[in-house]
């Protein structure tokens, strides 16, 4: 069985892995791009040069350091979701990448999107990844998307994915690291912001604004923003943004639950590895299922392992 070689070269992070299928077990290296202080994220021109820059660091210090064979199959992240028009030059960095080296080795080549390899690291964290023969509910929470997704079995992408609502406005990520500069962090934010919110000596009780399934974000900015003119703490105003994005995903979860039934829950993306957010929905959804931070924020271990289903086509038994 060769190994399986993942790259994923999103808006945040040059990530590589390797999934080796006989040990069950991942080998990854990831780098966040560069920000400087005060700005919120980068230009993608800015983003596609520092990829190309970090991309070899990432897979020489993969090879080298952890001894690996060459893997017989390379895929990438192409584009940002499964859906037509989803594109962000960034991952051209990847995709370019695994082109090369298939052309080069021979290895099989596949492309999937960076929001299918959130799902699947997040499966193979949670020891889930049998559900990708049966219909679930994933989320997807990071600086890009706040989407809530039926996935269903599907022979050419592996999974079906089918919106059930997203943010129609500001994304969750986005609020949590609005929040932070707010505060005087450093992008990204999501780990600053809750070492102050842990220390908060309020709570609050949230209305979260959906419609028809979908949410509105962007009144957490404003509320923040409000809080701190009006001489609230950084660790209040912190907690206050956290739990509303926490009771935000709850309401979209129970919407989605009453619309399609009591699937498997399984929650994906950089926000989902903060601490506050993931214990406030398992105190209401107790039997869902998380990826553990390495596995939750960008990261190519999902983009290795859809190579490995790929590879075992109508063989998949997990």
């Amino acid at each position: 069985m060769p190994e399986f070689l993942g790259i994923d070269t999103s808006n945040y992070t040059t990530s590589a892995a390797v999934y080796l299928s006989e040990e069950n077990k991942v080998y990854q290296c990831k780098r966040l791009l560069p920000v400087k202080d005060g700005e919120l994220g980068l230009r993608q021109s800015d983003a596609v040069f520092h990829h190309t820059r970090q991309l070899p660091d990432m897979i020489e210090q993969l090879f080298t350091e952890k001894k690996l064979n060459e893997p017989g199959v390379v895929t990438a992240s192409a584009r940002p979701r499964n859906i037509d028009g989803s594109y962000m030059p960034c991952f051209l960095c990847g995709e370019g990448f695994a082109r090369s080296y298939s052309a080069v080795t021979g290895a099989r080549l596949y492309t999937t999107s960076h929001q299918v390899g959130h799902i699947l690291a997040a499966l193979y964290s949670a020891d889930r990844l049998g559900l990708v023969n049966e219909r679930f509910i994933a989320f997807h929470v990071s600086g890009g998307t706040t989407d809530c997704l039926l996935c269903e079995p599907h022979n050419d992408n592996i999974m079906n994915i089918t919106e059930i609502g997203t943010s129609l406005d500001l994304k969750a990520g986005q609020a949590v690291d609005r929040t932070g500069l707010m505060l005087g962090l450093h992008f990204p934010c999501g780990i600053s912001l809750e070492k102050l919110a842990v220390n908060a000596d309020k709570s609050y009780k949230i209305k979260p604004v959906l419609k028809d399934g979908s949410c509105c974000l962007s009144g957490v900015e404003n509320k923040c923003r409000a809080m701190l003119e009006s001489g609230e703490s950084h660790e209040n105003i912190a907690k206050y943004c956290l739990d509303f994005i926490a009771e935000t995903i709850i309401a979209m979860t129970v919407h989605a639950v009453e619309k399609y039934g009591g699937l498997p829950l399984v929650f994906a993306g950089g926000v989902m590895s903060d601490v506050i957010i993931r214990e406030r929905i398992i105190s209401r959804f107790p039997r869902a299922s998380f990826a553990e931070p390495e596995f939750s924020c960008d990261n190519a271990a999902g983009v290795a392992i859809y190579g490995y289903l790929k590879s075992m086509g109508e063989k998949r038994c997990l």
